[in-house]
């Protein structure tokens, strides 16, 4: 619904009169048949009883296009000091190669989280919109996309997604990989598992890969699975891994919530004098290109990148041009290698 007439009429009076949105109303103007023919009928009339003209150059600069999109990396701790997660790295070819397809350019940038992104490229004029990836404490992150839906900028970003988020999301079913995960690990008979992880408000896609996994021991009648907290850095699953080592509760198995925590995790195990699997079975996530070079090779979680190249430019598209966007998530598979499965 818009909002009451007041003084000159506006598109917003139209879309109050009409009972829809002022997007409707501008796409039903412009003759967009995605509008159906008895609202843009219905629209139509109402502007003319209004006495509503277009302001054609007001009009000319809001429909102008650059066919730019900007693609902003945001920090995140990482050993070689890139600051990118190798995952994203993974990712940025699968998105340049949906803009090619499109006929569209790609702008690259590094952002840190007190910069004023949206500044710098929708406002400037320089990228129709934005496709956001990365983050540390989404707690932190979350009033920035919240400035960017205030302001109208158009952008879509790669994260956990729910009903509620923010912009056009895209995101891998973290819930339903973690169960994969799970059942992995009780059906080769692993009973004490931990997770490695910071599972809560501030990583939800940790969160939904840890409720997958507590589901799944749930179901088997086992209790709920012990959580040492972790960021995505080795260091982080090696300190991790160290402390649930050294308290001295069972473990046979460890599901950490990425690649570079599981890759920190089996250094632990081995100063510790156990074996993975024999002693210690560890699954991780993401499938980043170390993930098959560790010893043993690691089972992992992969998630599409490809479609999600293609999904995040597609949506992204589709929210520039007042398309319905929905909240999008694509399936995790995993990938079973040595350091879940015995020779």
């Amino acid at each position: 619904m818009g909002r009451k007439p007041t003084g000159r009429p506006t598109s917003f009076d139209i879309a109050y009169a009409a009972g829809v949105s002022q997007p409707t109303v501008s796409r039903a103007l412009r003759g967009d048949r995605s509008v159906s023919e008895q609202t843009r009928q219905k629209i139509q009339q109402i502007a003319r009883d209004l006495n509503y003209t277009v302001d054609k150059n007001a009009s000319s600069l809001r429909s102008q296009r650059s066919n730019t999109i900007a693609l902003l990396f945001f920090e995140d701790p990482t050993p070689d000091e890139s600051m990118i997660n190798p995952f994203f790295l993974a990712m940025l070819g699968s998105i340049t190669r949906a803009c090619a397809d499109r006929g569209l350019d790609l702008l690259i940038s590094f952002q840190r989280m007190e910069d004023d992104w949206h500044v710098k490229y929708q406002d400037s004029h320089r990228a129709d919109g934005l496709i956001l990836l990365g983050y540390g404490d989404y707690t932190t992150y979350t009033p920035k996309l919240e400035k960017l839906v205030a302001q109208g900028t158009h952008f879509a970003r790669w994260g956990s997604v729910s009903l509620d988020s923010s912009g056009a999301t895209v995101g891998t079913d973290n819930v339903d990989a973690g169960r994969k995960v799970g059942k992995h690990l009780v059906g080769i008979g692993k009973r004490n598992i931990a997770f490695l992880g910071e599972a809560d408000e501030t990583c939800p896609e940790f969160l939904g890969r840890y409720t997958g996994l507590c589901k799944v021991m749930e179901e088997a009648g086992l209790p709920a699975p012990p959580r040492f907290d972790a960021i995505t850095t080795e260091e982080a699953g090696y300190a991790a891994a160290k402390a649930l080592l050294s308290g001295g509760q069972p473990c046979d198995a460890i599901f950490a919530a990425s690649d570079l925590i599981a890759i920190g995790a089996m250094r632990a195990i081995a100063e510790a004098g156990k074996r993975v699997p024999h002693d210690i079975a560890v699954v991780g996530f993401d499938d980043i290109p170390a993930a098959s070079l560790t010893t043993p090779p690691l089972t992992t979680v992969i998630q599409d990148v490809k479609g999600a190249g293609e999904t995040l430019v597609e949506a992204l598209l589709a929210q520039i041009d007042e398309r319905e966007v929905k909240p999008r998530k694509l399936p995790g598979e995993l990938v079973i290698r040595g350091s879940t499965t015995q020779n």
